[in-house]
Formats: C-alpha cells, sequence, structure tokens
C-alpha cells in the first residue's frame, strides 16, 4: 500500500516543479473518483470499517499515550480518559445507531398533498475535510473522522503541526486501516492547510479559534462548500451561595486544569456570589493541592498535570499572568512559571481589573480569573455584554436559579453542577453558536453534518390532486385555491 501522506518535505520539494495545489488535485480527484463506491456501501461496509477503526485503538494504546505525552506531557490516565475512552465511546455509539440513521424517515401529509407519499432520506456529502487542532490532537481528529466514514464520505484529515508526536501516529493510523481514495492524510503547516482550503469540498470541518475560523468560513464560501466551526471562546462558570462549594471546587478545578487549562469547553472565569468567595477560593486551593500535589513533593513534580504546547503559547499564557499582576489582580493561588518546561502552575486570580487581558481574551491555559456579584442578574448581564460562549456552567442547589442561568444565557452547550463531561456525552449536540462555533458534532448530530438530508416525493401516476390547480387560471381555478388557503 502506497503511503497516503503528503509531509511538508514532500510539498517544498515538489513546489520547485508544480504549484502545491496540482499535488492536492490530483489527490482530490482520486477522492472524488471513488466517492461514489462509498455512496452506495451499506450499513455492514460502513459497520466494518469503524469495527477496524476500534480495533486499532485498543491495539495501539500505549503508543497513543506515548504520543500525547511527547507532544506535552499529557499524563497516561488523561489520554485514556480524553483521547481514547471518548473516541471509543463514539466509535461504539454511532455504530450501534448507524442502521436507524442510515434508513429512510417517513414524513406525514398535509390535506393538500393526499395522493402523495414522502420521505427523508440520508446521503453522504462527498469529499470532506477535517481539519484538526493541536490541544487533544487525536480525539479530535478521529471524533469527526468517525461521523465523516458512518455517513459514507471521502474524507481528508489535516492535523495539527504543533503535536507532530500524535500527527505521525494519525499517520499510521490512516495508512494501516484506509486507501489513500478513502481517508487521505495530509501533514504540514499553514501553508498546506491554505492550499487545501482552496479545493471545492463538499463539507469542512474546522476546530479551532475563532479568528482562523473566519478564515476557513471566507475558503468555503468560495465553493459554498458545507461547513462545521467548533471554535471558542469565553466560558463562564457561575457559582451561586446555595452551591456545594467543595463539590463544585472539585469540578471547576478538574475542568479548568485538565489537560493544563487546554481544553475548548474549560471554564474560563468564574462569577462566584459575594458572599461565599472566601469559601470557595479556600476549597478552590484545596482541591488543587488534592489534585496535583497529594504528597506535598510540588506541582512541578505532579505526573498528573500536562504542560503547555509550546514555546509560543507558554509566552502568550505568561504574558496573560504579567498583564494582569502588573494591572493589580491579586494571585490567590499559584503564579509559579518554568519557561525551560513550559510549566505554569494552576493559578487563581482575584480582584483582576477589567481592562486585563485575561478578562478579554480566550485564555486556553491553567489561569482562573474569579470575579464576584451580588444578584444573579448582574452575571447575566455580564456573559450577555460579551460574545456567545461555547459553554456555561452553572453550580447551585437551587432549581429556579439554574434555569434562570440558563434561560437568560446563549450558549453553545452547558453543564449544571459539572464542567466539561457534557462534551462527551454522544447523544449532546457539540458545538457553537455566534462566534463559538457553527453547526454540531458528535453522534446522530455529527452524522447529519457529514451528511444531506433529502426530501423525496413521491406522487401516483395520473393522479388528479393538485392537477386541478393548473394553469389556465380560470375563476373555477382561483377558488379552489381561495378555499385551499383558507382551509390548508
Amino acid at each position: 500500500m502506497q503511503p497516503n501522506v503528503l509531509v511538508p518535505a514532500a510539498v517544498a520539494a515538489a513546489s520547485t516543479s508544480a504549484p502545491i495545489a496540482n499535488l492536492f488535485q490530483a489527490q482530490f480527484d482520486a477522492l472524488r473518483q471513488h466517492a461514489p463506491a462509498l455512496r452506495r456501501e451499506d450499513v455492514v461496509a460502513r459497520r466494518a470499517r469503524l469495527q477496524k477503526l476500534s480495533n486499532w485503538l485498543h491495539a495501539h494504546r500505549t503508543d497513543i499515550q506515548a504520543a500525547l505525552y511527547t507532544d506535552f506531557r499529557k499524563p497516561a490516565a488523561e489520554t485514556d480518559l480524553t483521547e481514547i475512552w471518548t473516541s471509543l465511546v463514539e466509535l461504539k455509539h454511532t455504530s450501534s445507531h448507524l442502521k436507524k440513521w442510515m434508513a429512510p424517515r417517513s414524513v406525514g401529509v398535509s390535506m393538500a398533498l393526499l395522493g402523495t407519499r414522502s420521505w427523508v432520506q440520508v446521503e453522504p456529502k462527498g469529499v470532506v475535510l477535517i481539519i484538526a487542532p493541536w490541544n487533544y490532537p487525536f480525539y479530535l481528529a478521529v471524533g469527526p473522522l468517525i461521523s465523516a466514514i458512518a455517513a459514507g464520505n471521502a474524507v481528508v484529515v489535516k492535523p495539527a503541526e504543533q503535536t507532530p508526536a500524535t500527527s505521525a501516529l494519525l499517520r499510521k493510523l490512516c495508512q494501516d486501516l484506509f486507501r489513500p481514495e478513502e481517508v487521505l492524510l495530509l501533514e504540514g503547516g499553514k501553508e498546506v492547510a491554505t492550499e487545501l482550503l482552496k479545493l471545492p469540498w463538499d463539507h469542512i470541518f474546522f476546530t479551532g479559534s475563532p479568528e482562523v475560523g473566519k478564515i476557513v468560513m471566507r475558503a468555503a464560501a468560495e465553493h459554498l462548500s458545507g461547513l462545521t466551526l467548533e471554535l471558542g471562546g469565553k466560558n463562564p462558570a457561575v457559582v451561586d451561595e446555595t452551591a456545594n462549594l467543595r463539590d463544585a471546587a472539585e469540578k471547576i478545578v478538574w475542568g479548568k486544569f485538565l489537560n493544563n487549562g487546554q481544553t475548548c469547553v474549560a471554564p474560563d472565569y468564574l462569577l462566584v456570589q459575594e458572599s461565599v468567595q472566601p469559601a470557595l477560593l479556600t476549597e478552590l486551593t484545596a482541591a488543587i493541592q488534592r489534585a496535583y500535589n497529594p504528597t506535598g513533593a510540588g506541582i512541578e513534580h505532579s505526573d498528573s498535570l500536562a504542560r503547555v504546547v509550546n514555546q509560543h503559547h507558554f509566552a502568550r499564557l505568561a504574558g496573560l499572568l504579567e498583564d494582569a499582576q502588573t494591572k493589580g489582580a491579586t494571585v490567590a493561588a499559584g503564579g509559579t512559571v518554568d519557561e525551560s518546561q513550559n510549566y505554569i502552575e494552576p493559578t487563581i486570580l482575584t480582584n483582576v481589573p477589567a481592562d486585563a487581558r485575561v478578562l478579554e481574551e480566550e485564555i486556553f491555559g491553567p489561569l482562573l480569573p474569579v470575579l464576584t456579584f451580588k444578584n444573579l442578574s448582574e452575571t447575566t448581564a455580564y456573559v450577555n455584554a460579551r460574545l456567545k460562549p461555547l459553554a456555561q456552567y452553572v453550580f447551585s442547589t437551587s432549581a429556579e436559579n439554574r434555569r434562570y442561568l440558563l434561560d437568560s444565557i446563549s450558549a453553545g452547550g452547558a453543564g449544571v453542577n459539572e464542567t466539561v463531561l457534557h462534551f462527551a456525552h454522544p447523544e449532546l449536540p457539540a458545538g457553537g453558536v455566534g462566534n463559538s462555533g457553527l453547526g454540531k458534532a458528535h453522534g446522530h448530530a455529527g452524522f447529519l453534518a457529514f451528511s444531506n438530508e433529502k426530501g423525496v416525493m413521491r406522487q401516483r401516476v395520473g393522479f388528479t390532486g393538485i392537477k386541478v390547480m393548473y394553469p389556465p387560471y380560470t375563476s373555477k381555478v382561483q377558488k379552489l385555491v381561495d378555499l385551499m388557503v383558507k382551509y390548508l
């Protein structure tokens, strides 16, 4: 089997004699030529492909752990939980429901259309592009790949260049399991992504920042390509005076510092009712120590805390921390940084001024600003004055407060007395709203993202039906139309 990957070196060498787009065009054409065969595959064939992928994940579990550790010292247990288990859940759920999802769905008929029979049948969009991010480089490539395969598409995967070990492993996965005209993996940086986006994809699935998402959206508009954008934003977590503070603190610490804060649905900042702020800060500090310093050896020696992915992002985060402190913020916990390890200690900030960058930019790291409020209406006013978040979190034992916050704030998804975990539920559509994303993923929503729902109506041959209202539009026809408008 020929390697189904174009590495940056190959791109550079080929560019001396032919444009990059020409190389990609040939590969794109091969995928497009094979797409009709994939379209005709039944549920058995698609399930078999998904099962091969599941088997590969089980067989290469330690390889996946090693790749993620190499890229940013991700703990093995965290890789199991956030990269492998989540992928396997998606595979199992998709495979078990695929027959139902692929089946035509009958729809009812109105009085005006008596005599017809109608249904919705799903068909693959065709040739699709998946651009995966670096923060969960395995799961956020494999997850949409599962949906695209299940829907019957030919697929190109562009993994993140910031995590080369995981990218190489994804290359091996594609080479082991798929022919290049089925699933093709293309490695490279910005220049490769730019050229890929020039092609007329039937659908593009992008996970990344809102800034780059806008670039992808503009490129998709050139060919009117279908589009799913999984972006980010400043996700609020509201803790009211009725919350169980220890429970809330443990869940906030887990969700915030998972993957060292490099999680698109992580809490970005806390809004805490003024009366319980001191107690919550105590609980947050204790929860950090229990999670990352149980023996007292120091958080910097913890085997349970990943590192910032690279020097560029470390410098950005260190700059956010310095800016906040310079403008008067207080470090309530943490604050230690070590450039040699790309290490930033889980840090809680209080008294953060409104003009601090940490409150203006998506943090995407282990810094947690804590703001206070007196009345719940202050929280909704604060959140709604900003761009719509990808996730919101509510910690409260009051059903009335929970309902008010969920009804008053628009967000892509939400967790009540929990963080992050909703993203792993295969029956909950995952995605953003407004600046935080476009379209939904996971489970049936992911399958539909890569599918076209074709509405079909069948009429009986010779049936009069609507023919009585064909031209010429006589007074008799007008009366019939009037009756239909009035009663049907």
